[in-house]
């Protein structure tokens, strides 16, 4: 048989491939250059499914995404969170004392300020962490350092000179897997998410009455955020996230409310909660 693909942005060695090689062992993952080819991967069945990051706890929201999700074909099937850990990484042949550059995507730059600080280090920036890895094994430059996942190190053949460099030890982000096909995770078995994109009618207090319904419920609802469509100030979606399955009635309930004042609901997703939850 076939193996099955998981798409995912980067280049291999990155967080996104070390997720998918968590989550799915036995399946082969398919690096993209960009997060519309990963999509574009699974809606042309090159691949089966996309493992994408959506939140970091440090850098929030993966904005990109956000714009893709609601214009996508795709659903969301599942999530994983993944502690982020980054190492500072060179040719064999360096060390501290021969290092004056490192190489990284921007938001890793930021996250290990104090290494580079305290290195003396030039950071420059790169499209990508693993990217960056790579591009330093290429170089044969002892003075490049790269910060990026320690899987990078063993692919590109590069020395780990510290690790866990990052500066906050809670760096996490969360990832959800998208598929062509809506698999909606049964009711009553174990905690789920719901994950929907609402429009509200451009109204005084439209928002707040559409968001009633799921306080009157007792619906939880962990996430709540906005953007523009189209460019238009007057026009603003909103992504939103609750605790429960539309079955049940408290979110079945609040999910009728909410029809009312808005001119669009869409479910993305009902899948289980990762146990990092309840973590």
């Amino acid at each position: 048989m076939t193996a099955r693909r998981i798409a995912y942005q980067g280049e291999p060695g990155a967080n996104s491939h070390l997720v998918c090689q968590q989550a799915y062992p036995e399946w082969e993952p398919l690096p993209c250059a960009s997060f519309e080819d990963a999509f574009a991967a699974v809606e042309g069945g090159e691949a089966d499914l996309a493992m994408i990051p959506i939140d970091n706890s440090i850098a929030g929201r993966v904005a990109d995404i956000h714009h893709f999700l609601p214009t996508s074909d795709l659903h969301i099937v599942g999530e994983r969170f993944l502690r982020i850990q980054f190492s500072l990484m060179a040719l064999p042949e360096a060390s501290i004392d021969t290092l004056r550059t490192v190489h990284s995507h921007v938001h890793a730059l930021g996250q290990c300020r104090g290494v580079i600080r305290e290195l003396g280090l030039t950071p420059v920036v790169a499209g990508d962490t693993a990217g960056a890895a790579r591009e330093v094994a290429e170089s044969g430059d002892p003075t490049q350092a790269a910060i990026a996942p320690p899987l990078a190190a063993d692919i590109y053949g590069l020395r780990v000179l510290r690790e866990e460099i990052e500066d906050e030890d809670h760096n996490t982000t969360r990832f959800v897997v998208l598929s062509r096909d809506f698999e909606q995770a049964p009711a009553g078995d174990g905690p789920v998410v719901t994950t929907f994109i609402f429009n509200v009618r451009n109204l005084p207090a439209a928002l707040y009455k559409a968001l009633g319904g799921f306080a009157t419920n007792g619906v939880n609802m962990t996430k709540l955020e906005s953007y523009m469509v189209g460019g238009h100030f007057t026009a603003t979606q909103f992504l939103a996230e609750v605790d429960g399955h539309p079955d049940d009635p408290p979110v079945r309930n609040a999910l009728e409310e909410l029809a009312f004042f808005t001119t669009e609901v869409k479910v993305l997703g009902v899948y289980p909660a990762d146990a990092f939850r309840a973590e």
